[in-house]
């Protein structure tokens, strides 16, 4: 699975930070159009970073937020990561 994102979908992800929000409001605080938030927000759904939930204020919405665990696990597993990358460094003498 590749995880490369585009531009427009870690501008969404970040606004998303801030805490649930419509793709309305998404298209609003990004000033991105419509169209690329969906297209953004189908990456990140892809990707498991973000997740729709129903909007308890109008239960015939849905708004997108941030799958932390899944953000936990991506962290972890990139410090995993750069941890064998020191040990293969200083294994070279370049640590």
């Amino acid at each position: 699975m590749s995880y490369n994102l585009p531009e427009s979908a870690v501008i969404v992800l970040g606004r998303l930070l801030d805490g649930p929000k419509s793709p309305r409001e998404l298209s609003r605080s990004s000033r991105l159009p419509l169209r690329t938030v969906s297209f953004a927000l189908r990456k990140l759904m892809e990707l498991r970073l973000c997740k729709k939930v129903p909007d308890l204020l109008d239960m015939r919405k849905a708004v997108y937020c941030v799958n932390t665990k899944r953000i936990a696990e991506l962290e972890i597993r990139l410090d995993q990561i750069r941890a064998m990358a020191r040990l293969y460094m200083r294994s070279l003498g370049q640590g």
